[in-house]
């Protein structure tokens, strides 16, 4: 179940298209249209005889034995059966991740250029006018931003209006980045001491606090994460804060499993253990380093629409994304209040039909951060394809 299964996007070869979104394996496949049905024969109970038996009725044929030979070998080729192939990608790649000192950009090529040069174009076209749209939101004691972590290409407004408040008096600091995990296991928080490498530079991650969050965190730890390798939504913090505040800028970088427990068992997240230990130390953590620390949230709100599997074709700003955006307002005002018992009932609302992929990392910071005062800067939607809308918002807090 942790494949990625999607319609082919290329016309010439249709079918379903499947990767591994945790790069244990590099393969990429596209299964044929009549095949696709026998791909319900690997469940771990079926036998060959039932595939078999499928592929005799999709294909009319008796003799199948070498089709069904080649597909069992091809997907487990490319890793995508629980196998011993399988199983020695995996530990491979998490061996590689577990010694390497320097995280490799992941999305250098695809989400922001991998040249460094235009790079620092993007970059100046995304961010350009932010230094006269702070200027007039210049008051205050600012010590934590909300960004998205949606692609910049569709999101630059947004994370515009959050970086843009940054100045050159916070570039000293520790950047805490408490971000989404997609990929992590729930009621977990994923560490790691790595170097983040971007074509901008390097930010080093500050091990003394990596350590002394590890040493007091409790089980829900997850340290050297292998998410950290493939994950998104920390790299794209560090690219903005690299072209505000230079290469060298240190971070702690913080992947935040869902609160799934919560969601969908009732109750608060601190209800579970191992989420307790951990908003405990990192509470303690902040009050220990006070404005040593700036916050930054790694964040994306609704998904909505055929890619989320909604029975209806989102559009932003459009019919039901209206309701969408006031469900939105409701639990920014609450986020905003620093009222986190507020915005959770709100998330588990009907189990957060909206898919609030940053409700974990917003209750974090909900639970740890001084008194403050939030300021919502910039709300967007975007439609992320034709059907399929995400919502997001730049946000600034202000010590009261």
């Amino acid at each position: 179940m942790n494949l990625d299964f999607m319609p082919s996007p290329s016309p010439e070869h249709p079918g379903l298209f499947i990767r591994d979104p945790y790069r244990f394996s590099d393969a990429m496949l596209v299964i044929p249209p009549p095949l696709v049905e026998c791909l319900q024969c690997f469940d771990g109970s079926q036998t060959d005889l039932d595939l078999r038996a499928a592929l005799v009725s999709i294909t009319g044929e008796l003799e199948v034995g070498q089709l069904a030979q080649h597909l069992v070998e091809t997907l487990s080729a490319a890793g995508f059966l629980e196998d011993a192939q399988y199983a020695e990608m995996e530990q491979a790649r998490k061996r590689e991740f577990a010694a390497a000192t320097v995280r490799e950009p992941s999305h250098a090529g695809s989400a922001y250029p991998a040249d460094a040069g235009e790079m620092r174009e993007t970059m100046g076209q995304w961010m350009e006018g932010a230094g006269t749209l702070a200027k007039e939101k210049a008051n205050g004691d600012l010590f934590a931003i909300a960004a998205p972590h949606v692609s910049p290409s569709g999101g630059w407004q947004s994370y515009r209006a959050a970086y843009g408040m940054l100045r050159p008096e916070h570039k000293d600091r520790t950047f805490v980045i408490l971000a989404t995990s997609h990929y992590g296991e729930p009621e977990t928080f994923g560490l790691t001491r790595k170097t983040f490498r971007t074509p901008l530079g390097d930010a080093p991650a500050d091990t003394a606090l990596v350590d002394w969050l590890a040493a007091r965190g409790g089980k829900g730890i997850e340290m050297e994460d292998y998410c950290h390798s493939f994950e998104h939504t920390v790299e794209l913090q560090v690219i903005f804060l690299q072209h505000v505040l230079g290469p060298g800028v240190k971070i702690l970088p913080i992947l935040v499993g869902p609160f799934a427990r919560s969601i969908y068992e009732g109750g608060a997240p601190e209800d579970d253990d191992k989420v307790k230990a951990f908003l405990e130390a990192l509470g303690e953590l902040r009050e220990h380093e006070g404005d040593r620390l700036f916050w930054v949230m790694g964040v994306d709100m609704a998904h909505m629409g055929a890619r989320y599997h909604d029975r209806f074709a989102a559009v932003a700003g459009e019919g039901a994304m209206q309701e969408v955006g006031a469900r939105d307002e409701r639990r920014i005002e609450r986020i905003n209040a620093l009222d986190s018992g507020g915005f959770w009932d709100l998330v588990r609302e009907r189990q957060d039909d909206l898919k609030w992929c940053g409700s974990s990392p917003f209750y974090t910071f909900l639970k740890t951060a001084p008194k403050a005062r939030g300021e919502l800067l910039k709300y967007e939607q975007w439609n992320i394809d034709d059907n399929s809308v995400v919502s997001f918002a730049g946000m600034g807090f202000r010590k009261a």
